[in-house]
C-alpha cells in the first residue's frame, strides 16, 4: 500500500482507435488520462486523438518511471506492441473507472506489480 508520503509514477502509452500510440509520464494517471480524453491540452495526443489508455506500469522514483519512458520511446513500434499485447491482449481501453483509486493500493515489491495486478484485475472495455 502506498502512504500518503508515497507517490506513484507512471511510464504509460495511449492509443487512438486509428492505433497511433503515445508514451507519456506522469505522477496522476487518472487525472492525465482525463486530460487526454478531453483533448486538454494541444499537441500530438490532441492532434492524433491518442485517448485510450492500453498500457502502464508504475514506479515509485520518478527518475525511473522517466528512464523507463525513455527508453519504450526508442522502441520499434513492434517492440511497443507486444508489450501492450502482454499485458492486454485485446489491446483495450483500461477504463478510467477501474484504475486503482489514485493508485493507492499499488505495492511496490516489484516495478511490474501495477502491470500485472491492474490488467488482470480492472474492467477493460
Amino acid at each position: 500500500m502506498t502512504t500518503m508520503d508515497q507517490r506513484s509514477y507512471s511510464p504509460y502509452i495511449v492509443a487512438s482507435r486509428s492505433h497511433t500510440l503515445y508514451i507519456g509520464v506522469t505522477g496522476n494517471l487518472r487525472k492525465r488520462i482525463f486530460e487526454h480524453k478531453w483533448r486538454e491540452h494541444d499537441g500530438f495526443t490532441q492532434r492524433y486523438h491518442c485517448d485510450r489508455l492500453v498500457w502502464f506500469e508504475c514506479f515509485q522514483e520518478v527518475a525511473q518511471a522517466i528512464t523507463r519512458e525513455k527508453q519504450l520511446k526508442g522502441w520499434r513500434r513492434d517492440k511497443k506492441i507486444a508489450l501492450i499485447e502482454n499485458t492486454n491482449p485485446a489491446r483495450r481501453t483500461i477504463h478510467r473507472t477501474r484504475l486503482p483509486e489514485a493508485l493507492g493500493d499499488v505495492s511496490f515489491n516489484s516495478r511490474m506489480f501495477c502491470v500485472r495486478r491492474g490488467m488482470s484485475q480492472m474492467q477493460i472495455q
